[in-house]
């Protein structure tokens, strides 16, 4: 997935679990498995402990993925 087909909205500070999966279009299943793994971290709500993650994660995360697909193909 080319990063400019994300859309991450500039003026949010934080997404929710669903939000995320949207944009990545995985389950949020899958964002809980990450978390588990440490492949995408996300953040705690101080007060209902919902996982958030923050904008600029999932960019690091997603050009991660790129430069690991760029590596694969050669």
């Amino acid at each position: 997935m080319p990063l400019h087909h994300i859309d991450i909205p500039p003026q949010r500070k934080y997404l929710t679990i669903k939000e995320t999966s949207e944009i990545l279009e995985v389950t949020p299943l899958t964002l809980r498995n990450w978390d588990k793994k440490g492949k995408l971290k996300a953040l705690r709500h101080p007060i209902n402990n919902y996982r958030l993650y923050k904008p600029e994660d999932i960019e690091f995360f997603l050009r991660r993925l790129e430069s690991k697909r760029r590596i694969n193909l050669g």
